[in-house]
């Protein structure tokens, strides 16, 4: 049986729920989802929480934190199986011992393998590995009526016609509980070297970041400093055997006209930028100096410079709606991550995509009750 907690200060985009359950295996997943008639919002360990809209309501939280055993890895295959609520230090750890990883690098710390999921979280890493849609070869999840359905790698039973993976991949927890992954994995780097310099402007910026993306270099990373305007630092990551790291770095110093090696990136690199308001933006990589340069003053971040993916905290009082029509005509999207206060769904993720109604219809086929995270999807789905 799952423990209960009972109601405590676990308040989700500040709604309290009314009692909190962490269960040690999927069964008790199941029997929860069986067992209940209201509302259920699944979560890990609660380091993006704010990365969805807040919930219409939560009679029940659902941690999966005791979902914590690594089931299985095989080193011969590069793969791994873990349960949802194992942490991605605890796996990268496990992986180290026989010179393996998982190619994902998102900051936030005790983050668990499921919450990764629900959120689709990525670091600087995501240029050369992929996101987790590249890294997740199977999931096994609990869906809203108790049923429990696999997907992928070491299958056992299939959901015919949907990529369970795909569907779950930042679907914080809408469609069911995620409580198994299994992912491809990556040898872990003999060596690594960084190539950094200074970035006068947001033009400067855009093209350093084209001449690395044009070139035949193959970084692991790509990743910019920047204040308003577009001034910053350029870190351009290699990671390979030492020959390979030498010679790629000294190519890349000719390349970009300057710059310096260091055995190690900055301080800043890989981590999400604070403030009173934190915006994931997303937009075609080559407009990358015109987002700069549509954010408002005050702003600071970190891009990842050739993948069209930035975090920009703004000022309190920035005008969102703003900021959004200016970067929509480069694809562009921003989505709040951090706020003071809560935000209905309209605000945290802006305008409503074309594929509302494609999302509509796949929420009804796996939650048609409405039960799992509502209200906490674009367009309050």
């Amino acid at each position: 049986m799952a423990s209960v907690r009972g109601a405590r200060p676990d308040a989700i985009g500040g709604v309290v729920p009314a009692e909190v359950v962490e269960p040690a295996t999927a069964d008790e997943v199941a029997e929860v989802l069986r067992s209940t008639r209201g509302s259920v919002v699944p979560v890990g360990a609660g380091t993006k929480t704010g990365w969805a809209a807040p919930p219409s309501a939560c009679d029940v939280l659902l941690r999966t934190t005791g979902l914590d055993r690594i089931v299985e890895h095989e080193p011969g295959d590069l793969v791994a199986v873990a349960e949802a609520g194992v942490t991605l230090d605890a796996f990268q750890r496990r992986l180290a011992e026989h010179g393996q990883m998982l190619a994902l690098d998102p900051p936030e710390e005790g983050a668990t393998l499921g919450g990764i999921v629900g959120a689709n979280a990525s670091g600087p890493r995501r240029l050369r590995y992929g996101t987790v849609r590249d890294l997740l070869i199977g999931v096994t999840v609990v869906l809203a009526d108790g049923t429990t359905a696999r997907s992928g790698g070491k299958v056992v039973k299939n959901v015919a016609g949907y990529d369970l993976g795909k569907l779950y991949t930042g679907a914080h927890g809408g469609l069911g509980v995620v409580v198994s992954t299994s992912w491809r994995l990556h040898p872990l780097p003999k060596a690594a070297g960084a190539v950094v310099l200074p970035v006068g402007d947001a033009e400067a910026a855009g093209r350093l970041a084209a001449a690395v993306a044009r070139s035949t270099l193959t970084p692991t990373a790509v990743e910019l400093s920047f204040v308003a305007g577009g001034r910053g630092e350029l870190v351009v990551l290699f990671e390979s055997i030492e020959a390979s790291v030498r010679a790629q770095s000294a190519t890349a110093l000719a390349l970009l006209g300057g710059g310096e090696e260091r055995a190690e990136v900055p301080d800043w690199f890989g981590r999400r930028p604070e403030g009173p308001l934190v915006v994931r933006l997303a937009y075609a990589p080559a407009a990358l100096p015109d987002v700069l340069a549509a954010l408002p003053d005050g702003a600071s971040g970190t891009a990842s410079a050739c993948t069209g993916v930035a975090y920009a905290a703004l000022p309190g009082e920035a005008d969102l709606d703003a900021l959004r029509a200016a970067i929509t005509p480069y694809d562009g999207s921003a989505v709040v991550l951090a706020a003071r206060g809560p935000l209905d769904a309209a605000a945290h993720w802006g305008p409503v995509a074309d594929s509302f109604g494609l999302m509509t219809r796949v929420k009804d086929q796996f939650d048609p009750a409405r039960r799992l995270s509502p209200g906490r999807l674009l367009g309050g789905l």
